[in-house]
């Protein structure tokens, strides 16, 4: 059992409340002992997450290293939504996505394109929690021991993946 954010939704916004920043720090310190003692468990194993972006960066290739790591598998969405969308289209594909998916990260896409999407996907949808600018960056800084900084920035982006969908 994984410890639990304060509520679903809480890193798709910023800033990340001292609660939820401790919660996740707890389960990536977790994840680094684990991944010291030989290997991470697939605790994601059956979950399904959609990336939604335009191009396959660095961004993206961390979320989905991050996820599958876990076991998860991850699908690119590209999204055909934005300001010409009519809001029962945004309305429509974001239920679909919520059917489809147990998460969402948008990469790339307005803040509030990725609000609504949450709103009506029914399921956790991240605003860009794996770039370097979401707050959850911010706690790989506190994150103790060995290892590279790209390291324990995956292991911060895994617990988080782990907190919200526990």
């Amino acid at each position: 059992m994984h410890p639990c954010l304060s509520h679903p939704g809480a890193l798709a916004v910023a800033p990340i409340a001292p609660r939820d920043a401790s919660v996740v720090l707890e389960q990536a310190r977790a994840l680094q002992l684990a991944a010291r003692a030989g290997g991470l468990r697939a605790s994601l194993r059956g979950r399904y997450f959609g990336l939604m972006c335009q191009l396959d960066g660095d961004d993206a290739a961390l979320f989905r290293r991050a996820a599958t790591e876990l076991g998860a598998r991850v699908a690119y969405v590209r999204p055909s939504l934005g300001a010409s969308s009519t809001p029962q289209d945004l309305q429509h594909t974001a239920r679909m996505l919520g059917r489809l998916y147990d998460a969402i990260e948008c990469q790339g896409l307005p803040a509030t394109l990725v609000q609504q999407i949450g709103l009506d996907a029914g399921v956790p949808v991240y605003d860009g929690i794996a770039c370097e600018n979401h707050p959850t960056a911010q706690l790989v800084a506190q994150l103790d021991g060995e290892g590279s900084p790209a390291d324990k920035r995956r292991f911060v982006l895994q617990a988080a993946l782990l907190s919200t969908l526990a």
